[in-house]
């Protein structure tokens, strides 16, 4: 059986055979159990802690030969800029 969501997106459910299939094995693994609502409510949402440092999000315009260097060394390259600029910030301090 098929459901479709509020977005559009569809999804298989699962035949009653291989819901049973999927409840006797919970009841066999003694490690898994299924959540009742009520362990459902006691769970709480794991979140990142929070940043001893927040950053303050502006937007800046620069030059194309900047971002382009600075892409180019991959993956973290907002976090190198900034270090970047604390470093230049500090010597002139």
């Amino acid at each position: 059986m098929q459901i479709k969501s509020k977005s559009g997106r569809v999804f298989d459910l699962s035949s009653d055979e291989e819901d049973a299939k999927i409840r006797a094995g919970i009841a066999e693994d003694a490690d898994t159990f299924e959540a009742t609502e009520a362990d459902v409510k006691q769970m709480k949402r794991v979140r990142r802690p929070p940043s001893a440092i927040t950053k303050e999000r502006i937007t800046v315009r620069l030059s194309p030969e900047v971002t382009t260097y600075f892409r180019s060394l991959g993956s973290g390259w907002q976090t190198r800029m900034d270090e970047v600029l604390r470093d230049y910030v500090a010597s002139r301090q």
